[in-house]
């Protein structure tokens, strides 16, 4: 299963709207590349029938079936990385570059 965080949701929300992108699906895909680790990629999209499709925390999510077994398991987060530098990061267990988070 997918999980979409709550900072993450509330960022897509809000950039939705600074873009004029209400209304619109979060478009999610994935590719495994030769070492292992994968490429992500999101963005805003119509909603197709072949696409599976899902909500959480208000936002809907989008993704051909192919990435599926890519992206199962993955929590998207939007997070602060260095001081004052906040990005969405994919969390995915089955990529070689996936770093468990660290627990105080």
């Amino acid at each position: 299963m997918f999980t979409l965080t709550e900072s993450a949701a509330e960022q897509i929300r809000s950039a939705a709207s600074r873009g004029g992108a209400e209304g619109m699906a979060l478009r999610l895909a994935a590719v495994r590349n030769d070492d292992g680790s994968y490429d992500y990629r999101m963005g805003f999209d119509d909603v197709t029938d072949d696409d599976i499709s899902f909500r959480q925390s208000g936002v809907e999510i989008v993704m051909a079936p192919e990435y599926v077994p890519l992206l199962d398991e993955t929590t998207l987060d939007f997070v602060e990385l260095d001081d004052g530098q906040q990005q969405f990061i994919f969390l995915n267990p089955k990529d070689s570059n996936y770093v468990p988070p660290q627990t105080d």
